[in-house]
Parts: structure tokens; C-alpha cells; sequence
């Protein structure tokens, strides 16, 4: 199957970005990117997407943020053409932004329901196609220089033709923070798992007791990693749990009902996945970039930097 269209959740409010988050949307916060340039955050998860082969994107937003987030990448493409008219990097960034702009769709979730209910507002837009399914408050960053985390994951689901999920081994204490998988390795593969169980944030007794994975260290479960590439019947089995007034706000109901129905595998990802909501998060992120991008000397010479002036200070 060919996976040419993404959705992008990014209609949470930030909460715990506040005061920032307040004023302007979590997905606009600037980042230095691999490339060395400041950008929105939900431009990255873009990209993210349209460097591993989706055309088109669906961004799923609050009510009244559709409008921002268009306003404001026109306004950021027209800037760089007016003030960096004969400057490379600007004439490349004001066509990816046009690229954006031209390829991506704004749905805004009419209220607040959760991750699924938002997921299910992309239904129309889907029409009944495959489709990568990512966060827009996660920042995801590669161990090859050539391959997207995306891409890994397209790469897989358009081989094995279904559905796949990317996971990641997590340490057992952070088990309560993510969903949860347990299945069987395929056969001749290292990284490949045919789903079997799916738990979201279990505790860690429920862990030990129902998602042991054989062949993972001990003390680390397979956890959502926030990207996935699905079928269409995802839409079919939210609408059912809507129409009789069960859609909880994760996902992972209808992603186990979907385990139940289909092929549906899990994918180790090569590579890690930064939480912008949790505490440090954006630090985090931003660290991470700068060591896997074209300024990590100057990245790695900072933080020495830094630590030697904490060192000094005690």
C-alpha cells in the first residue's frame, strides 16, 4: 500500500507550557532544527512527514487556530522573501513554508474530547486511505542522517501491507507514561512485532503481569513511540464507539479492537522521540537536535560549557 497522507494532532492547549502556551500555540514555540534553523515546532513535525514521502497533511487544531497557524506561515514565508530576497537558506525555507501551506489541510476539533475524538476528525480527509498518524507536540529524532523516523516506519508498513505502530524499549518506571504492546517477534526479524496485547499507561505491576516482550532486557516493555502508520478501519471502529457513546480519549481501545480484526505489527524505531509537554521537554528537545544536526560541535562544546560553570558554582 502507498501512504500519501498524514494527520498531526496538535489541538491541546499546553497546559504545562504555560505561560507561553497561554498567548500562542504550544506548535508554534521556535526550535532550532537539524539544519540549524529556528522553526515552529508543528513545521518540523511537517517536515518530518514530507521528507519521508507523505504529499499531503492534515494538521488537526483548537477551534479558531486554523486561521493562526495559515495566518502565520504566510506571514513567515512573505518575510523571508521581503528581508532575505537573495539568501539561500531563506529562498529554501520560504519554499518549504509555501509547501506547507500549499499541501496541508486544518480541521479544528469542535471541542476538546481528546486524542481520539481528534483523530477522527480527520476522517473526511483520510477518504478511506492509509495514512501516518503523528503528534504534534513530539519532536522525533533519528539515529541515521538519511532516514526520518517516518520513513523507517512507512518503510515497513508499505512492505508488510497493514498497519504499524513505532515503539520503543522503555525502562519500566516510565511504563505508566505511554501505551503499552506485547507481542511476538516475526519470523527472520529483529525489530518487527506482531501485535498481540495493547495497554494504555499501564502500572507497573500490570506491566510485569500481562506485556512481558521475550528477547527485550529485562526491565523494559515495547511503548508507543507517538507515530503510527493505519488503516482506514481505524476511522470504522471510532465511529462505532462514538455512535454508542463509548469513545474514551486515547486511542488504544480502538487500536487493540484493530490488533482483534487485522495485521497489525509494531516496529522498533531507530531513533528517539522527545515530549515537548513534559517537564524539560523542550530543553530536551532542542539539546537533542542540536547534537544530531550541523551545529553539534558548537551543541557539545555549550553543554560542556555549562556543566563546568555548575561544577564551579558548588
Amino acid at each position: 500500500m502507498k501512504i500519501k497522507k498524514a494527520v498531526i494532532t496538535a489541538a491541546a492547549r499546553g497546559e504545562r507550557l504555560y505561560p507561553v502556551a497561554d498567548t500562542i500555540q504550544k506548535a508554534m514555540l521556535p526550535v532550532m532544527d537539524i539544519d540549524g534553523l529556528y522553526k515552529p515546532v508543528i513545521q518540523i513535525v511537517a517536515e518530518e512527514a514530507f521528507e519521508s514521502g507523505i504529499e499531503e497533511i492534515c494538521i488537526v487544531c483548537a477551534p479558531g487556530d486554523g486561521e493562526k497557524y495559515a495566518n502565520a506561515f504566510t506571514s513567515l514565508r512573505n518575510n523571508l522573501i521581503k528581508s532575505f530576497n537573495e539568501v539561500d537558506w531563506a529562498k529554501s525555507q520560504a519554499e518549504k513554508i509555501n509547501h506547507l501551506l500549499l499541501n496541508t489541510t486544518f480541521n479544528e476539533q469542535a471541542s476538546p474530547l481528546g486524542y481520539a475524538d481528534a483523530v477522527l476528525t480527520a476522517k473526511d480527509f483520510i477518504n478511506n486511505e492509509p495514512f501516518l498518524l503523528l503528534l504534534g507536540d513530539y519532536i522525533y529524532v533519528s539515529q541515521f542522517a538519511n532516514k526520518r523516523c517516518a520513513a523507517q516506519l512507512i518503510e515497513i508498513a508499505q512492505q508488510e501491507n497493514c498497519s504499524v505502530s513505532a515503539v520503543n524499549p522503555t525502562i519500566e518506571h516510565q511504563v505508566n507514561r505511554y501505551g503499552t504492546i506485547t507481542g511476538k517477534q516475526l519470523p527472520n526479524s529483529s525489530n518487527v512485532f506482531q501485535i498481540e496485547k495493547i495497554i494504555e499507561k499501564p502500572s507497573l505491576s500490570v506491566a510485569e503481569l500481562e506485556l512481558q516482550t521475550p528477547g527485550l532486557r529485562m526491565g523494559y516493555y515495547l511503548c508507543f513511540f507517538g507515530m503510527h502508520v493505519l488503516t482506514s478501519e481505524v476511522f470504522n471502529l471510532l465511529t462505532e464507539q462514538k455512535e454508542k457513546g463509548e469513545l474514551p480519549s486515547s486511542l488504544t481501545p480502538a487500536l487493540q479492537q484493530l490488533a482483534t480484526k487485522e495485521k497489525y505489527l509494531a516496529v522498533e524505531m531507530k531513533g528517539s522521540r522527545y515530549d515537548l509537554s513534559r517537564k524539560h521537554g523542550l530543553l530536551r528537545a532542542q539539546v537533542a537536535l542540536g547534537l544530531a544536526g550541523v551545529g553539534k560541535s558548537e551543541t557539545l562544546s555549550t553543554l560542556v560549557e555549562l556543566i563546568a560553570e555548575a561544577n564551579g558554582r558548588d
